[in-house]
């Protein structure tokens, strides 16, 4: 049986000392490194999937995202209900950090599939009650706006049919295949 035998004479010694050294700082960076969130430098990317109508100014755009520390990347994804089912399908993996867009009249479809996180925003307590459609606090609104109908006076009049006045109006018979949305 043959024995290997080593010398070390102190100088080796310092030699592999400073290698142990610095393989335990490079182990140490690397586990920390794993452990620990990097320091953000520049701008995130905010995904913010919308609807094909949405529009912001540049200034306002460009204000939020320097206030923010963000780049805005706009996903447009259709009308209202396209945008809640890209974003249902694909809640799992999903497409955007932010949605923006859906209406009440997709909301509770959106509230149902569970892809909103809640979010209770401080600005909520400026909002009137009758706006506030979800109190799990998931979706928050931001606006709202009329929905108008027009109407040919001149068409109404020579059919000798009233002005409606109210959206029951227009289930009326009368002006039953009138409507177009």
């Amino acid at each position: 049986m043959m024995r290997s035998q080593y010398l070390y004479t102190p100088k080796s010694w310092r030699s592999i000392l400073q290698l142990v050294f610095v393989l335990l700082l490079a182990v140490s960076a690397c586990t920390s490194a794993a452990t620990t969130a990097p320091t953000q430098v520049g701008p995130v990317t905010l995904n913010v999937m919308t609807h094909d109508s949405f529009a912001a100014s540049e200034p306002v755009i460009a204000q939020f995202e320097s206030q923010n520390n963000v780049k805005l990347n706009f996903i447009k994804s259709g009308d209202a209900g396209s945008l809640v089912n890209k974003a249902i399908l694909s809640k799992n993996a999903p497409l955007a950090d932010v949605l923006y867009g859906v209406d009440n009249t997709f909301l509770s479809r959106a509230l149902e599939a569970g892809i909103f996180s809640p979010y209770h925003s401080v600005l909520l307590t400026n909002i009137p009650g009758p706006f506030r459609l979800d109190s799990s606090d998931q979706a928050l609104p931001v606006d709202y706006g009329d929905v108008c109908i027009n109407y040919d006076k001149a068409y109404l009049s020579s059919n000798k049919l009233a002005i409606p006045a109210t959206l029951e109006d227009l289930l009326k018979p009368d002006y039953k295949g009138m409507l177009v949305v």
